[in-house]
């Protein structure tokens, strides 16, 4: 399978990342194994977590999906083969989002502790808190690249005008830069991203690993009706893509998943994979049949003609 670099980084990935927040949340240890032994003998070798997940979930206390990776690639003994991206600054019971320098440097530890490795390849500025000068953040992902513990460094959920000041900080300061960006972005969730990040994206030569690459499980075709809004714990969040655009885009979905022989779900990965600013779409699989999906989306090309077909039926302009 092809890999695709990360920014400008040496780091190189296969262009689809799996999930990891679906570890200790919607499935146990056991399925968590299962599905990633799976996933990496498809050719796959990214994963993606964070020192929250899954925080949410009643009895734990963040850090479950990270501790199961941990324990899968100790058992498996194939760390070097892996791509492992996790988060920092997420709010973790403190009220806010926290990049301050102790905070980060604290949790790269508890991260490590967990992730049971001594270096993370991607570590990600998960939730901004514009209180914090993006240079303090970046001082403290410096010290961690230098000492080792951090290959590179990306981030997530930042404001274009922020992305933009910590990447004009990396340059003036000799500070690592950030190579990757994560937004949430997808057939139906287009706008935003194309428009306000996606021209940053391109001219300083970043990668773009978005999130909720299949609209919560909506482009899979799971959903066309309320009454199937009761499929599963993530149901109700698709309510908002049922109207006629959402309906257009699955009638399309539905038409080339019948053209290239793969489900609707292959055909959305596949839109964002053929997208250029796109290195690699994150999705997560709680199933075979799920992960299935992954390896179509990879094993197919859209054809020129199939892409303006999702382009116009998704088109927000």
């Amino acid at each position: 399978m092809q890999k695709r670099q990360l920014g400008k980084s040496e780091v190189e990935i296969a262009p689809l990342i799996f999930g990891g927040n679906v570890f200790g949340w919607t499935i146990d240890e056991a399925k968590s194994f299962q599905l990633l032994d799976a996933f990496v003998a498809a050719g796959f070798n990214c994963i993606d977590t964070a020192d929250v997940y899954s925080r949410w979930v009643p009895g734990n206390i963040g850090g479950e999906s990270e501790t199961i990776i941990g324990k899968w690639q100790q058992a498996r003994g194939n760390r070097d083969k892996l791509v492992i991206a996790t988060k920092i600054g997420a709010d973790n019971g403190k009220g806010q989002p926290d990049v301050s320098k102790a905070y980060i440097l604290k949790g790269v530890e508890d991260s490590l502790r967990r992730l049971q490795t001594d270096y993370i390849d991607l570590y990600q500025t998960h939730y901004d808190n514009e209180a914090t000068p993006v240079e303090e953040t970046l001082e403290a992902y410096d010290q961690l690249v230098r000492e080792g513990k951090v290959r590179i460094i990306g981030t997530s959920n930042m404001s274009p005008e922020r992305l933009k000041a910590s990447l004009e900080a990396s340059k003036k300061y000799g500070y690592p830069r950030y190579e990757t960006l994560q937004p949430h972005y997808n057939l139906l969730e287009r706008e935003e991203y194309e428009k306000a990040y996606e021209p940053i994206v391109l001219e300083h030569q970043l990668s773009t690993i978005n999130y909720y690459a299949l609209a919560s499980g909506f482009l899979t075709g799971k959903y066309r009706s309320e009454a199937d809004l009761n499929k599963s714990q993530r149901g109700q969040g698709v309510k908002k893509y049922l109207n006629e655009q959402g309906l257009t885009v699955l009638s399309v979905l539905d038409e080339l998943a019948k053209e290239y022989n793969v489900s609707p779900a292959a055909i959305s990965l596949a839109w964002l994979i053929a997208r250029p600013s796109v290195a690699a779409p994150i999705a997560s699989a709680t199933s075979d049949n799920q992960l299935n999906s992954f390896k179509e989306a990879v094993s197919i090309s859209l054809s020129t003609e199939a892409i303006e077909k999702l382009d116009q039926a998704s088109n927000w302009q």
